[in-house]
């Protein structure tokens, strides 16, 4: 099944819906496809310990995993922020190590209101560190 770039925010706001932000009510959405058009959601999962919080891109990248894919094809992030918020350094870190080309990722910023920011993830993430990096 291969979605719109629409119906993808779309399944993202949902998504966002779903998070657990009982402490900062910041609520996260992602929606990613792999590169065989399968869809995985995810949302921001707090904790009253701050540093065991679950992002909603790295929930989403998880899903993925546990499925059996480790390529992202395309990616949407959802927050209330205005300008749209980009994923954190960690969930950077992890969308790198599950892109094949950094540069030919683009990555879709929404906030509740409709504004809409769109990224390469290589513009994102510069000079992520990869596996390659430790051979």
């Amino acid at each position: 099944m291969t979605l719109t770039e629409e119906e993808l925010i779309t399944r993202a706001i949902a998504a966002r819906e779903t998070a657990y932000a009982p402490y900062s009510n910041y609520k996260v959405g992602c929606a990613l496809t792999t590169g065989d058009g399968s869809v995985f959601e995810g949302a921001n999962v707090e904790n009253a310990s701050y540093g065991l919080c679950v992002c909603a891109e790295r929930s989403a990248i998880v899903a993925a995993v546990l499925a059996g894919h480790r390529n992202i094809a395309s990616l949407v992030v959802v927050t209330q922020s205005s300008p749209p918020a980009a994923p954190c350094g960690i969930c950077r870190q992890t969308i790198n190590e599950f892109v094949d080309d950094p540069a030919s990722l683009q990555i879709i910023l929404v906030n509740v209101d409709g504004e809409r920011r769109d990224i390469s993830f290589h513009e994102l993430f510069p000079f992520g560190f990869r596996g390659e990096h430790l051979t």
